[in-house]
């Protein structure tokens, strides 16, 4: 490789990873503790919630639309969902069916008897708080997306320190650290070391970051383009008078999806769903397509079934990049081994920020020493 080509590639590599470090050091700190999500969710909050009929026939979804309705007079149900480990059933409701979040109201509900669940205790908010600085900063869409480029610049970080690599390591055999010379040799032979047998894992975390963090237009253009065929009959008519059966209506989209199971249901009006219809959301019960959403449309004032529609590969990607982020999809054995590789990374990124230093710091004349002092050292033209 040419030396202008190395130090095209170096100086990539250098800025890259200067302007990401810090919010890949936030990231990779917060992303510890939510790769046991679901463990410290388990210890901060042990669950002594019991349902008050164990192993007792459920009661069905419009009885338990109704309980959750007499619960918030005057709202208008937004989304049901299922818990998958518990008996419980949790309706959002609010003013209208397309309120703003602050104004939607969260409940859960025994579905053997209809009685509510307690909410969850102060640990569940500990986690939200961290999953939210995690993916957007608190920002919203810019924050994600503003995430997502740091992202992007960890990647060619990441892409242009494996160019490297091979023309700075060519004259050492794999592996060598340079234990007899000084500390920054040592720290630079780690980091080079560290850094290219975790490649592929860091490329893969960094890759399905920059894919979650483009979950809302990935969203909203399946939601707007991809489903515009099943529901462009309707256009923006207004809701029906009285609806059917919602139980009647999950049960329909059930039966058109076998292999599939019930995840969550958006009411006519609400975000996910159009002004006349139930949206059914259905997913896989493998563990590969567990994450993989199918969506089925019923009429909410007939009960006729318009038409379900597999997600587009892009759709699927985003659905398949979140597991794979965190880790969580093959117990406990592969969290550790996402954790081992996070502080791994954790590691490359502080001692990257050390060797800059390093050699910023020597590459500087020392105090006192300036133009008038060169200048009166060095001899000049005769």
């Amino acid at each position: 490789m040419k030396q202008d080509t190395i130090r095209t590639w170096g100086w990539i590599h250098k800025w890259t990873s200067l302007v990401c470090t810090v919010f890949l050091l936030m990231l990779c700190l917060t992303g510890l503790p939510l790769i046991f999500h679901d463990e410290i969710d388990a210890a901060l909050n042990p669950d002594a919630w019991t349902p008050a009929k164990p192993g007792g026939e459920r009661l069905d979804l419009d009885e338990l639309l109704a309980v959750a309705l007499d619960h918030r007079p005057g709202e208008v149900p937004i989304f049901m969902s299922f818990d998958i480990d518990r008996p419980v059933v949790n309706v959002t409701t609010g003013p209208t069916a397309g309120a703003p979040g602050p104004e939607m109201h969260f409940a859960s509900f025994d579905a053997t008897s209809g009685d509510l669940v307690p909410p969850a205790d102060v640990g569940e908010d500990v986690m939200h708080f961290i999953l939210q600085l995690h993916t957007d900063l608190f920002l919203g869409l810019p924050g994600m997306l503003f995430l997502g480029f740091m992202g992007l610049l960890f990647v060619l970080s990441v892409v242009s320190g494996v160019v490297l690599y091979a023309p700075f390591m060519r004259k050492l055999p794999f592996g060598t650290v340079r234990r007899d010379r000084t500390r920054r040799l040592r720290w630079l032979d780690w980091h080079n070391l560290l850094g290219i047998v975790t490649v592929a894992w860091v490329l893969v975390v960094g890759v399905t970051g920059i894919i979650n963090t483009l979950e809302q237009p990935i969203i909203d253009t399946w939601k707007y383009r991809e489903l515009a065929d099943l529901v462009a009959p309707y256009g923006d008519q207004a809701p029906p008078e009285q609806f059917t059966s919602l139980d009647a209506a999950v049960a329909r989209a059930v039966a058109e999806a076998p292999g599939m199971e019930l995840q969550f249901v958006a009411f006519p009006g609400s975000g996910f769903s159009t002004s006349h219809h139930y949206a059914v959301f259905l997913h896989g019960r493998t563990p590969a397509t567990e994450r993989i959403i199918t969506p089925a449309l019923v009429d909410a004032g007939t009960g006729h079934f318009e038409g379900l529609r597999e997600m587009p590969w892009w759709v699927k990607a985003l659905s398949l990049s979140r597991p794979l982020h965190f880790g969580d999809y093959g117990g406990l054995l592969l969290k550790i081994v996402w954790t081992q590789l996070d502080i791994i990374t954790i590691y490359l990124l502080v001692t990257g920020l050390y060797l800059w230093w390093k050699k910023r710091r020597q590459a500087l004349p020392p105090p006192g020493f300036g133009p008038a002092d060169r200048g009166a050292s060095e001899p000049g033209p005769s």
